[in-house]
């Protein structure tokens, strides 16, 4: 095992262990083996290093990518991508127990700066997986370019709405509920598009 991997897979413990833990240089070096030097030669930044296993473990949980799949319009693609990220999460208990790590991480302690930090850096890799897709969308023509921010935070406001949804004990068939639910999200960023870019003003 290379000495990048080492550290990445010791930060992904770490993580594991603890969602909000800081990444320290010191802490994950010494979890690795290896030296503070060379941690900062693969990873300059806290960020950068806390960025990169993030999007390790992004890529573990959800692997493949279902938005390059051109066999299926563009349309199920963006469903399946929305599927795909939900699926983990199951339902009934498996969903609780989600949820309830979620809380006990992010909501329950006070918002201190370690606990702001290790939120925003999962949030900043939910954003990037969402742009993904609608940016290759739009180099396909089934988007027009431009800004996606508007249409990243709704369908992750989407997705939040839905995994709070399989832990509530709710009635009716949580599933055909959110299937109707993703249908109408994909159906609203497909015809809406990015927002407009703004163009000078008028005097």
């Amino acid at each position: 095992m290379d000495t990048r991997e080492k550290i990445l897979q010791a930060a992904a413990q770490m993580l594991a262990e603890d969602m909000t833990v800081k990444l320290s240089v010191r802490a994950v070096a010494a979890r690795a083996g290896v030296s503070t030097g060379s941690l900062r030669f693969h990873f300059p930044t806290q960020r950068a290093l806390q960025d990169s296993v993030l999007a390790r473990i992004y890529e573990h949980l959800l692997p493949g990518d279902p938005i390059r799949d051109r066999t299926l319009p563009p349309r199920e693609r963006l469903l399946n991508c929305l599927r795909q990220v939900l699926a983990p999460l199951g339902t009934d208990q498996d969903a609780r127990t989600a949820w309830g790590t979620i809380y006990r991480s992010f909501i329950e302690p006070e918002p201190t700066e370690p606990v702001r930090a290790a939120y925003l850096a999962h949030q900043r890799e939910a954003e990037r997986l969402v742009e993904h897709w609608l940016t290759v969308l739009a180099e396909e023509g089934a988007l027009p370019p431009g800004d996606h921010t508007r249409n990243v935070r709704f369908l992750l406001t989407v997705l939040n709405g839905l995994s709070v949804e399989r832990a509530l004990p709710t009635g009716a068939s949580v599933l055909i509920a959110e299937t109707e639910t993703l249908n109408a999200a994909v159906d609203h960023v497909l015809s809406a598009g990015p927002a407009p870019t703004a163009g000078p003003t008028r005097p």
